[in-house]
């Protein structure tokens, strides 16, 4: 097995539990294949942990196991399946809900690779060519060590390849197009094989949980950014009295309306607007519109004809625009999942937008990641969501 040296802060830092190398790391210049399995060597040249070398956004690697004699195979894959999954168990047996993360990367101790469920599809997702090297025993002890009913496999490839295919069947059989999932009690209808989204963002399900729940009976709501209306949704199952869905995308339309059809909502009560946000809400403030409930969930960049949007540079401007057209004691749910914006810089922008306006506020409970994806314990940054439900005080 190929052997690599790390410089003495790297290896401090593995030694201690961190799964992630950078090309700065490695005390020698590397030119190993993607894939490649190495073994980490601290600056006394002992043997620490293993690796695999993997080019991704995030960096260059991602540790394996701190045990530099483990065998790296289809039982050491097997083993971090069986024990994900059994974490999960709530999620595989519950009857309200058919959708969830069943692997996430390095908070299940691999890396690179996340697994969803949609209903009895797993769909996988690659974020480097490194791990797709051993995606065929990968795949092979994920269906050995699962004790559910798996149907079909699909794959999203999150790294740019050569024939630039970005999702996939690989295994089994086809799902139904659209496939109907089930979560907390309401149905979506999604699609495994539409590019890299399937239609719901499901680390956002204790988030609708919530606005269904507690936030949406008997008001009116406003959901901004919408992609295909989930919130939307939730809260015409939770109550509301009218929803406001706007989104840039032409899509947004037919699919938002899909939404509400397949549970058997009306749609002459809820109004699905296709135009830029930021339009919307000069629109809005004209008219003299205001709700009781704003959802914001923006992408963390978006460039249209008009504008660029970035999270870390214009959200505290969005939300300005925001306060202004929620009602006084009205809520909003602030999120965002930009991982270069930390939870205290989250809070300053949202102080900073009220601070704008004059404006008090509260806030009332705050989200991160659900239970289902797991977080690496030593690597926090893996904690990209953040929600903010607040209260504008009157």
């Amino acid at each position: 097995m190929k052997k690599v040296q790390l410089k003495t802060k790297a290896a401090q830092r593995v030694k201690k539990g961190y799964p992630l190398l950078v090309k700065e790391d490695f005390a020698h210049h590397i030119n190993e294949p993607e894939g490649t399995i190495v073994t980490c060597l601290d600056q006394e040249k002992q043997p620490i942990a293993l690796a695999y070398l993997a080019k991704q956004h995030k960096g260059d690697g991602w540790i394996l196991t701190l045990d530099p004699k483990e065998k790296i195979g289809t039982a050491f894959f097997e083993q971090l399946f069986r024990k994900a999954e059994a974490a999960r168990q709530s999620f595989v047996s519950a009857e309200d809900t058919s959708a969830f993360r069943l692997f996430n990367g390095e908070g299940d101790g691999l890396g690179g690779l996340t697994i969803d469920i949609y209903d009895q599809y797993a769909v996988f997702s690659w974020y480097s060519e490194g791990i797709f090297q051993h995606q065929s025993m990968i795949l092979a002890a994920f269906l050995k060590a699962t004790n559910m009913e798996i149907k079909g496999i699909y794959q999203k490839f999150r790294y740019p390849r050569k024939d630039q295919l970005v999702s996939e069947h690989t295994w089994g059989k086809t799902a139904p197009e659209p496939l109907i999932i089930i979560e907390n009690g309401v149905h979506f209808a999604v699609y495994l094989n539409e590019g890299l989204m399937t239609g719901i963002f499901l680390d956002q399900h204790n988030v609708r949980r919530s606005l269904m729940e507690d936030y949406a009976a008997g008001r009116t709501v406003l959901n901004t950014f919408s992609y295909t209306g989930a919130f939307s949704v939730v809260a015409a199952m939770g109550g509301a009295v009218k929803t406001v869905s706007v989104d840039l995308a032409n899509r947004s339309l037919p699919k938002t309306q899909e939404q509400f059809q397949v549970n058997g909502l009306p749609l002459d009560q809820q109004v699905i607007r296709v135009m830029d946000v930021f339009d919307y809400f000069r629109y809005a403030i004209k008219k003299g519109l205001a709700f009781d409930t704003v959802v914001v969930d923006p992408p963390s960049f978006a460039r249209s004809k008009k504008r660029t949007f970035s999270v870390a540079k214009d959200y505290a401007a969005l939300l300005e625009d925001v306060i202004e057209v929620t009602k006084d004691d009205g809520v909003i749910i602030a999120s965002t999942n930009a991982a270069n914006v930390s939870v205290k810089k989250f809070h300053q922008m949202i102080e900073a937008a009220f601070a704008a306006k004059r404006q008090q506020y509260r806030i009332i409970e705050t989200y991160r990641l659900p239970e289902d994806f797991k977080v690496h314990p030593n690597f926090k940054e893996g904690n990209y969501l953040k929600v903010c439900v607040i209260q504008k005080e009157s």
